[in-house]
């Protein structure tokens, strides 16, 4: 089968990789027919994290499962799945909980948890940039999806992640109706927590960036643009609360976050939210961050490299703010959401600028890691139905 391979940094190939195959009776096997290229992919395509050459990339997947182990017992072949970024067990201690964005079972490293599709350190699992994918424990992380899932695939496939991580931003940031909310970052998953802040009722949502194609995303679904080439977020955000700032924030670039003149800084974005929010406020943590960063100290200096960011802890702690980090748990909120793409209360697809067939993969990479204007989402169609 074809896959897109990671060969190093800034490259990406596709070419012949081994057939998925069921390896426990618990697997399912799905064609791919939908996958997105996301922006913590190229953390690994620009070589600042620990991927290994020859895996394929890809997790945020959508397709129709084609095969199905002998212990599967709810979800049968010829159904359109959508998968959460997450591997998941279903039954140890964190998946349990809810966490299973933390499952102990499927990550190898014993001090280590949570696993993902085509992710760094996150397991030995292959992406789903592919024309079929295994999915391990099938009836659990499988959603199934409804009568519409083949015509409305570009709004499904963001429950494998970008909608559920920009609704986590929220919920961990606590928004609530009427509240006023500020997201730094209109990538993707900063475009998605500006749409769940609005879904969620909150009576003004901010939306930070310096990329116009971004921002003026943000203004479809009435986000307030602020750019950062020609405003102070703090300013802007002060003024119009009589200086005492958002109620909550939401954090969507992660460490790799530079100013308008290209300059990396991974404090930028946290310390931008913590004066930013008022006193007491909430700030829900969704961008990446890394313990290791093999590309840190040519780009920001030795602390960075090693995970250590200098964020304004003084401040933060005198303000009484309270901050939520982490992946999403997408099986918390994805069939909710998906009940709300059903049900025509949201349309999450809104956010995709390029459909691309898989051979195209290399293309779309350079492209969106460039931030080339219009570039705001990728989705790749493995089955060549574009």
């Amino acid at each position: 089968m074809k896959a897109a391979v990671y060969e190093g940094p800034r490259t990406v190939t596709v070419k012949d990789v081994p057939d998925a195959k069921i390896e426990h009776p618990c697997d399912i096997i799905v064609q791919i027919t939908t996958t997105n290229i996301c922006g913590s992919d190229l953390h690994m395509y620009e070589g600042r994290t620990s991927f290994e050459p020859g895996r394929t990339f890809g997790h945020e997947n959508l397709g129709k499962v084609v095969e199905v182990g002998s212990a599967v017992r709810k979800v049968k072949v010829g159904q359109y799945v959508v998968l959460p970024f997450n591997v998941a067990c279903g039954f140890c201690k964190q998946c349990e909980r809810g966490l299973t964005n933390y499952c102990l079972t499927m990550q190898p490293e014993p001090s280590a948890a949570g696993a993902a599709y085509g992710f760094a350190d996150m397991g030995p699992y292959q992406g789903g940039q592919a024309e079929y994918l295994r999915v391990p424990y099938g009836d659990f992380n499988a959603l199934r999806l409804g009568e519409d899932a083949a015509e409305r695939q570009l709004d499904y496939v963001m429950l494998a992640d970008i909608f559920p991580t920009g609704y986590h931003a929220t919920e961990m940031a606590g928004v609530k109706p009427g509240d006023q909310t500020v997201i730094f970052g209109a990538g993707p998953v900063g475009l998605m927590a500006a749409y769940s802040a609005v879904l969620r009722g909150a009576g003004r949502v901010w939306s930070v960036d310096f990329h116009s194609d971004r921002l003026r995303k943000a203004e479809e679904i009435g986000a307030i643009p602020i750019d950062t080439r020609e405003q102070d977020p703090s300013d802007v955000i002060k003024s119009a609360t009589l200086g005492l700032g958002a109620d909550n924030g939401c954090e969507c670039v992660g460490y790799q976050a530079h100013d308008p003149q290209g300059r990396e800084d991974a404090s930028l974005t946290m310390n931008g939210l913590i004066d930013c929010v008022r006193f007491t406020g909430e700030i829900g943590v969704v961008g990446v961050f890394v313990p290791e960063d093999p590309g840190g100290k040519d780009a920001q200096g030795e602390l960075e490299a090693q995970g250590k960011v200098p964020i304004d802890f003084g401040k933060l702690w005198f303000k009484g703010q309270r901050v939520g980090t982490g992946q999403a748990p997408v099986k918390r909120y994805n069939r909710m959401l998906r009940d709300l793409i059903a049900g025509g209360k949201a349309e999450p697809s809104w956010v995709v600028s390029h459909e691309l067939g898989l051979d195209e993969a290399p293309s779309g990479y350079e492209h969106f890691d460039r931030r080339d204007e219009g570039w705001t989402k990728v989705v790749l169609h493995p089955d060549g139905s574009r």
